[in-house]
């Protein structure tokens, strides 16, 4: 998706309220996390787990979402990215809300005592084979460095019981995570599909998991209207960030 040229600088994107530099990042400031960082349910959160955070987006994006007592942990696998994530969040006003960890989650998960109300991931989707340049941008887009399986027992690991676990995923490939995450014993509460504009399919969709069972809500978002400009709830979901809004 096209961004103002104002916001796009110094190889990364700037925010209403913070900066994200992604340069030395394999996966860039993109709709996908955008869209997550500001679906994702905040109400009554106290910890939240950002499961490869990448430049730290949607750690920073949920920090400006939630009071100064939300702490959040970022595990990020990639050390050079973990270093920019940590350079992202030692220059944002939430410095000292957002602790970043250079970790392979499996390993992280293990060692962690604390639970979590929310979970974030925007996770690898791309099955070995999709060619991608580098061996930093395949461990960030192919499941062989995160599979999906073992991000839903990571997240199971360390997950309150009325916590989410949020997730956004090309829309055939977030049926089959649906399907996973049922039969590994996470409930369906909350699904958008997202189309680019009313004439289109969705190509994304953005799913909240949680281990307790209850209501599912679903809706549909179009990113445009007939006239090409936002639609009003891609506005209203992103006002607060976008710097042209």
């Amino acid at each position: 998706m096209p961004h103002s040229k104002a916001q796009l600088r110094r190889n990364g994107f700037t925010f209403k309220q913070f900066f994200i530099a992604h340069d030395r990042c394999a996966m860039k400031v993109g709709t996908d996390g955008i869209l997550l960082g500001a679906w994702s349910p905040v109400a009554e959160v106290k910890r939240i787990l950002d499961i490869g955070t990448g430049s730290g987006l949607l750690a920073l994006m949920l920090a400006q979402r939630t009071g100064e007592a939300v702490s959040i942990d970022a595990v990020e696998l990639d050390a050079d990215a973990a270093q920019q994530a940590q350079e992202n969040v030692s220059e944002s006003p939430w410095a000292d809300r957002i602790q970043i960890h250079t970790a392979d989650i499996q390993e992280w998960v293990n060692t962690c005592t604390r639970r979590y109300d929310l979970i974030v991931s925007n996770p690898p989707y791309y099955e070995k084979g999709v060619e991608c340049g580098t061996p930093q941008r395949e461990q960030a887009r192919y499941t062989v460095s995160l599979d999906h399986g073992t991000l839903l027992a990571c997240a199971a690991e360390c997950i309150t019981e009325e916590g989410f676990l949020c997730v956004v995923l090309p829309e055939g490939l977030g049926n089959g995570f649906t399907q996973k995450a049922l039969e590994s014993g996470w409930h369906l509460r909350l699904r958008t599909d997202v189309a680019d504009n009313e004439s289109r399919l969705p190509h994304r969709v953005l799913l909240a998991f949680s281990p307790t069972q209850g209501e599912c809500f679903s809706d549909r978002m179009t990113i445009r209207g007939a006239d090409q400009r936002y639609s009003e709830d891609y506005t209203a979901l992103t006002q607060a960030f976008y710097l042209f809004m």
